[in-house]
């Protein structure tokens, strides 16, 4: 569709709240020609000219009035078109840091300039210099109809204010499916660095997508809503787009100030509004408030009032930050590639993440073993050491299924060596673990040591030979410091570094044959600023704008942005770097063991989850890390990489006994759980403490291990179709408002729910019920909640944990490792609803090959209950399910005791307990057989 339409309306204005209208086209998605829009639900901001002159009337005597109260910080009275802009909805027009922005400064940009008072140290607040409504931006000069959806030009007349902005941009919209629209941005005359990610592509444009879609021409934005509600989910007319070579800005309003997600960050799961800027640069730093942190996640989940959600994915893997403000409002700044937006319309939170995988992928399946409990340290001196703790553990038959190492079983810290001296029986633990049913998993880092003497140290002679290492800008390896000293840098970006990479690990396979790995330092962490040299003078490592990162600069601890690599510059694959070295490291693992790859890594980004795990990071032993931790698993939930932990008890600093044994419960609810600490720290594992607290670790871990049939289960929908495991209660009721702030308690599923005690010294917790009849997992006594706090009694040796009514968990017998479990009776524990109803399910398998749900190596099986009956239905059957029987059914919640129970229509002995709890024990019948029960 041409310029040449009758709906353009120039309109030269910014401000726009939630309902503002633009002069727009709506874009029918049917492929008719627009018609032009009316204004119907959308009234303009402020409505007439009248409006207008009040407000500015009104604004010139609040300035006067303000200024004879302050004395006169506010400066000379700003432009009426400025004064009409409210506070909240000062786009700020000078976001750089470290600067103190003068009117002078701000006045050269085009922009308005009016101060606010100064804030506490570190707070931001009101911009001082903002976007009248007038700034120019660009226009929508045409707008054609495609197969998919439509591709326009934008063109901008004024240059902003940033070096080489770009002044024809290709607009490109795709309506893939009903709930996912595709919005790119891009250079119209030149190709620009995109991100090397497989997305899927589609053939035909949506038939009836549930989103309608406007366009303001001039200044160009783009207005979408949700046809149901009309809630106006994005309007970008907020403030102008700027795209320049090293800096794209661009704008919206929010429906609602319940927004969660952009990682990676240390802070509460729902973000605050006030004026919070969070930066995504991959970064070794410990878990700070206000960091960028380890991994980049440009995604974000909202949910709107009534219940409904979005999300809203930038695929951009350039330094980036995304400023928020109360208007509700958010603007992206990132310093390269292009805008490339898909927009996911759930209309649930849950199908809100499970579109949002099906654009990066779902996560992997990762081998039961993964779901055991883990240990680890910094400072096992030596082999012996490490199994003298795995022994101890056995000895109190503690539940473990990996053992781990870090750096200290290496060779001066060299990856692909072990210490002859300290590490000498390394193989002997190994063989003893696999023995015991236990897995053995080490540390990697990508730093290669390029200080041994030439000959030596194949790893890196050989990745020399074959140029496989970051450059600087002269083509020579970036030389840093990391653990072993001077190290060169591998870059995964290119191909032959994988197949060198797998044959170094095949080389310590044949010598430690190790089942999993742990890859660290990979944002690239570096102990130097940029290089041994430093960082060449350009605007790759010096841009015009830098984001917010820590340490002000884009090579702070680590390598140079200008360093090259196979695919483009760090530059651009920084955030990358992590995930590069996963794919690779997952792909080594599966052509030497031909398993299941288990993998944890510390830098992420979006589609991770297909390749490995994460864990939070660099944690202290505290209460308050402890707290925090529970945001990071439900923010690593949203962003598809279920397989999540901390690290349990604390990494840095000295635990206490009551913070671990808290610690403890609370960890073995991570999906990933791992108890990991520092070097020159006492012990921490569970056999370092008291018998009472010893124990009351070793009875959650037990806990744990029964649950192992419900867990697998959850992490193979995940793998199936993007459903969370550890999931955040709004997930499970978005229309009770009071569960969108929480993030002290959370979910596994739809039917388990946590509530750890993360203070010292009480013993009880106070936990938010959600509406309906929860039951105690360990009695089956029923709590009828109204949706309400309600406080829960919580001894040192004891975790809240409640059943859902209507749920069905297939549980276990626990062992102590997740094989010995495997071969145990089922219990199956069923939550009667209020309606008498129960449904689960159960995903079985032999736990560790390849692709078995995609080969059909697996068993599904089916409860239900109706009517008192009990029914287990297989709908696809593996021979692994006739290794296992059903021993016992618990049902919850049967109102009145029954006088007999039928087992496929005989008699069967049964006890009833007065807390309406129906147990039927001895059952005997295999997996793999179909079963009913009656109680009559």
């Amino acid at each position: 569709m041409s310029r040449g339409h009758t709906c353009i309306r120039t309109m030269k204005s910014y401000q726009k709240l939630t309902a503002a209208q633009p002069a727009a086209c709506r874009v029918e998605e049917e492929g008719a020609a627009p018609v032009p829009s009316g204004h119907g639900k959308l009234a303009p901001w402020w409505v007439g000219s009248g409006l207008l002159v009040a407000a500015v009337l009104l604004s010139t005597i609040t300035v006067w009035v303000l200024r004879q109260v302050s004395g006169g910080w506010l400066g000379p009275t700003a432009p009426p078109k400025c004064l009409v802009v409210p506070e909240s909805h000062r786009f700020d027009c000078y976001p750089e840091r470290r600067v103190v922005v003068t009117q002078e400064l701000c006045e050269s940009r085009g922009c308005c300039f009016i101060q606010s008072p100064p804030l506490a140290e570190g707070k931001q607040g009101v911009p001082w210099c903002f976007y009248p409504p007038d700034f120019p931006s660009y226009t929508l000069e045409s707008l054609n109809q495609t197969a998919l959806g439509m591709v326009g030009l934008l063109v901008r007349r004024e240059k902003a204010y940033y070096p080489r902005d770009i002044q024809k941009l290709r607009l490109d919209v795709e309506f893939e499916t009903d709930t996912r629209l595709h919005i790119k941005i891009t250079d119209a005359a030149n190709p620009r660095y995109e991100v090397p990610l497989d997305v899927p592509r589609v053939m035909k444009r949506a038939e009836n997508p549930i989103y309608s879609l406007n366009f303001s021409w001039d200044p160009f934005g783009v207005v979408l809503q949700r046809k149901a509600t009309g809630t106006v989910l994005l309007n970008t007319t907020v403030a102008p787009l700027i795209f320049a070579d090293q800096f794209l800005q661009i704008s919206t309003s929010l429906p609602s100030r319940f927004l969660y997600g952009l990682g990676e960050h240390r802070d509460t799961f729902l973000h605050s509004l006030d004026w919070n800027t969070l930066t995504l640069w991959a970064r070794d730093v410990s878990p700070t408030e206000s960091f960028n942190l380890y991994g980049a996640h440009p995604f974000y989940l909202l949910m709107e009032e009534g219940g409904n959600a979005h999300g809203v994915f930038l695929l951009n893997s350039n330094a980036m930050e995304v400023a928020l403000q109360p208007a509700p409002g958010l603007t992206w700044r990132t310093i390269g590639g292009v805008l490339d937006f898909y927009i996911f319309l759930g209309p649930d939170p849950n199908m809100v993440i499970q579109q949002y995988q099906q654009v990066i992928g779902f996560p992997a399946m990762p081998p039961i073993w993964a779901l055991g409990f883990h240990l680890c340290r910094w400072g096992y001196g030596s082999s012996n050491e490490t199994w003298q703790t795995v022994r101890a553990m056995r000895n109190y038959q503690i539940p473990q299924d990996g053992q781990w190492n870090d750096i200290d079983y290496m060779d001066g810290y060299r990856d692909f060596t072990l210490d002859s001296q300290k590490f000498a029986s390394l193989p002997s633990l190994v063989e003893d673990l696999h023995k015991h049913g236990q897995r053995y998993v080490m540390i990697l880092d990508p730093g290669i040591s390029s200080t041994s003497p030439h000959g030596s140290y194949w790893p890196f002679d050989e990745g020399l030979r074959r140029g496989l290492f970051l450059n600087t800008t002269q083509g020579q390896p970036l030389i840093g410091q990391v653990w072993p000293g001077f190290t060169a840098f591998a870059d995964f970006s290119n191909p032959d570094t994988h197949q060198w990479w797998l044959e170094n690990l095949q080389h310590f396979h044949a010598h430690v044959p190790f089942d999993g790995l742990w890859i660290d330092m990979n944002e690239p962490s570096n102990f130097m600023d940029g290089s041994e040299d430093g960082c060449p003078p350009g605007e790759l490592d010096n841009p015009p704008y830098t984001p917010a990162v820590l340490g002000d600069s884009l090579s702070a601890k680590t390598v140079c942005a200008s360093a090259k690599q196979k695919v483009s510059v760090h530059y651009n694959l920084h955030n990358l770097y992590g995930l590069m070295e996963a794919k690779a490291t997952a792909s080594a693992l599966i052509r030497i063991r031909g398993k299941r790859p288990f993998l944890i890594s510390r830098s992420t980004f979006p589609s991770q989850g297909r390749y490995s795990g994460h864990w939070l990071g660099d944690n202290r032993s505290q209460w308050k890390d402890m707290r925090y931790s529970i945001p990071g698993l439900l923010s690593f939930s949203l962003f598809g990489i279920p397989l999540v932990g901390a690290d349990i008890c604390g990494f840095s600093g000295s635990t206490s006994e009551e913070l671990c044994t808290r610690w403890m419960q609370l960890g073995a609810f991570y999906p990933f759980s791992r108890n990991h600490n520092t070097q020159n720290e006492k012990a921490q594992d569970p056999t370092a403490f008291s018998p009472a607290a010893r124990t009351a670790m070793k009875d959650v871990l037990l806990t744990r291990y029964s649950l192992l049939p419900f867990l697998y289960t959850l992490f193979h929908r995940a793998h199936l179709q993007g459903d969370t495991v550890a999931r955040p209660l709004f997930f499970e009721f978005p229309q009770d408002e009071a569960t969108w702030e929480l993030d002290r308690q959370f979910l596994w599923g739809q039917s388990l729910l946590v509530t750890p005690v993360l203070e010292p010294g009480v013993d009880s917790v106070t936990g938010y019920v959600p509406q309906g009849t929860w039951y105690d997992f360990y009695t089956g006594s029923s709590v009828n909640s109204s949706g309400e706090m309600l406080k829960m009694s919580a001894p040192l040796e004891h975790l809240n944990l409640h059943v859902r009514e209507g749920s069905i968990l297939p549980t276990q017998k626990p062992g102590t490792t997740t094989e010995a479990t495997r071969g145990n009776p089922l219990r199956l524990i069923v939550a009667l609803s209020s309606h008498a109803t129960a449904w689960g399910d159960l995903f079985w398998d032999d736990g560790e090959s390849l692709d078995t749900f995609e080969k059909g190596n697996y068993s599904y099986v089916v409860f239900n209950v109706t009517q008192n009956i009990f029914t287990s239905t297989v709908l696809h059957a593996s021979t692994e399910a006739t290794k296992v029987t059903v021993g016992t059914l618990s049902i919850f919640g049967v109102q009145k005791p029954p006088s007999k129970v039928l087992l496929n229509g005989q008699e069967k002995p049964f006890s009833y307990l007065d807390n309406q709890v129906l147990n039927v024990s001895d059952l005997g019948m295999s997996l793999s057989q179909g079963f009913s029960l009656q109680w009559l």
